[in-house]
C-alpha cells in the first residue's frame, strides 16, 4: 500500500492496519503472512509503539511481524485484486478498462472495488463513489449486489 504522510499519519495508517484483520492470528505460510514493512527506523518505531498499544488493548500477543523493509516483491498478477478477479462481470469491465495487468494493478478504483467486495466500506460510502469508478450501469447494480450480498463480509 502507499501512502502519502501529508494527508494520512503513519500511526493512523496503522491503526486502521491493526483494525482491518486479526493480526493475532499465526500465518499458515510466509507467502500469506501479515507484515508491516518501515521504510526507516523511526517508522520501525511507531510500529513497534503501535503493536504494543494495540496487544496492550486487547490483551493478546499480536503475531504481524514488523520488520525493516529490504527487498519487496510484488505478489503475482493472478493475486492482484484478487476478490475483484473473482467476479467474472465486474473483472470483465475492468479488464476493458484496463488490458494491461500493470495499470489494473495500479488502478485506483480497482483497488476500491477489490475492498468492497471484500467486505470493507459501507453501502452509503459506495453508493457516494460509485459513479467515480467508470463501470456501465449494469456493472454499478451488479457490483452493490455482489458487495452486499449476504456472506459477503458486510454486517
Amino acid at each position: 500500500m502507499d501512502f502519502d504522510p501529508q494527508r494520512v499519519d503513519y500511526r493512523d495508517l496503522l491503526d486502521a492496519f491493526w483494525l482491518s484483520h486479526d493480526p493475532t492470528q499465526p500465518s499458515y505460510s510466509t507467502q500469506y503472512a501479515s507484515v508491516v514493512l518501515a521504510h526507516d527506523d523511526e517508522q520501525l518505531r511507531i510500529a513497534l509503539e503501535s503493536r504494543d498499544r494495540f496487544e496492550s488493548s486487547i490483551g493478546r500477543q499480536v503475531t504481524t511481524r514488523i520488520e525493516p523493509l529490504r527487498h519487496f516483491w510484488l505478489a503475482e498478477d493472478y493475486h492482484q485484486k484478487y476478490r475483484l478477479r473473482s467476479d467474472r462481470a465486474l473483472a470483465a469491465e475492468f479488464r476493458a478498462m484496463y488490458p494491461a495487468d500493470a495499470d489494473l494493478r495500479e488502478s485506483s478504483a480497482a483497488a476500491r472495488v477489490n475492498g468492497y467486495l471484500d467486505g470493507g466500506g459501507s453501502r452509503g460510502q459506495l453508493e457516494r463513489e460509485i459513479g467515480l469508478f467508470g463501470l456501465s450501469a449494469e456493472g454499478s447494480d451488479h457490483l452493490l449486489t455482489a458487495a452486499f450480498s449476504r456472506g459477503s463480509g458486510h454486517m
